[in-house]
């Protein structure tokens, strides 16, 4: 435990002197929260209370009978931006796990670390927790900011609808499970490219498939309920095992050593 410890001591003092990972730890969460509120904002002050506003067939689930109309379209248009809590865990961790490996190769600090008694596992554990634990905490700081937001801007039945298990659950239980997935499948790619930029657009694949959520329920083509999240977070729970056990395969310590000279 105490290799594992620092291993990650050490990618933070790396990676952390890095102003575009700074930058996306804090500014991307505070970004996140604050869209969501400025839009409920805009739509209390307009006045949106007092205007029948028709809703998609597909939203109509949102709609109680205690929900107005106007409150009803609150609801609807910030649980659209819902889905941004968990392309953070995502986008987050990719700038850190991108650099971890091939970023080290670059600056030579690679070799003396594998040349180190200690074990992949416990290397690719460190390289993982200090990859993922920024990612969750940033994550779940930003939705607290959200919910404080929302204390004092909302409503307390557009919050009752708004802080619903389903949100719960996608942040706190798949939003981890998303940074683990995102984490081993930049590390993926970064031992096998060359090139840290290469490695981190390359990565940026893992958010399509929440930016296709995202799209399909702007569209109206679904609605994202409780069956939907747990769906995703067995989903992500599979391909996490998947993307560890191949993470592992493709990281050769003397593969890696001898085809990069």
């Amino acid at each position: 435990m105490k290799k594992i410890i620092t291993i990650i001591r050490k990618e933070w003092a790396e990676v952390f002197k890095n102003r575009m990972v700074i930058f996306t730890v804090i500014f991307l969460p505070l970004l996140f929260a604050a869209l969501p509120l400025i839009l409920l904002v805009v739509t209390r002050s307009a006045g949106v209370g007092d205007v029948s506003t028709e809703m998609p067939v597909q939203f109509t689930q949102l709609c109680n009978p205690v929900l107005s109309s106007g409150e009803c379209f609150q609801v609807y248009m910030a649980g659209q931006f819902m889905l941004l809590f968990l392309l953070e865990p995502l986008i987050i961790p990719v700038n850190i796990a991108a650099y971890s490996i091939v970023g080290e190769k670059t600056t030579h600090s690679l070799e003396p670390l594998l040349a180190t008694p200690i074990t992949t596992a416990e290397l690719l554990g460190g390289k993982n927790l200090a990859a993922v634990i920024p990612a969750i905490l940033a994550t779940w700081a930003g939705f607290a900011i959200y919910c404080i937001g929302l204390l004092f801007i909302a409503s307390p039945i557009v919050l009752n609808a708004l802080l619903t298990p389903v949100w719960l659950t996608a942040v706190l239980v798949v939003g981890p499970l998303m940074a683990v997935l995102s984490v081993n499948f930049s590390m993926m790619i970064s031992s096998r490219v060359n090139d840290p930029r290469a490695a981190e657009q390359i990565s940026t694949i893992v958010i399509l498939p929440v930016l296709i959520l995202f799209i399909g329920q702007i569209a109206g083509l679904f609605i994202v309920n409780q069956r939907m999240v747990w769906l995703l977070a067995v989903v992500t729970l599979a391909l996490d095992a998947i993307m560890v056990y191949v993470a592992v395969q493709l990281f050769q310590r003397e593969t890696i050593l001898t085809r990069w000279k």
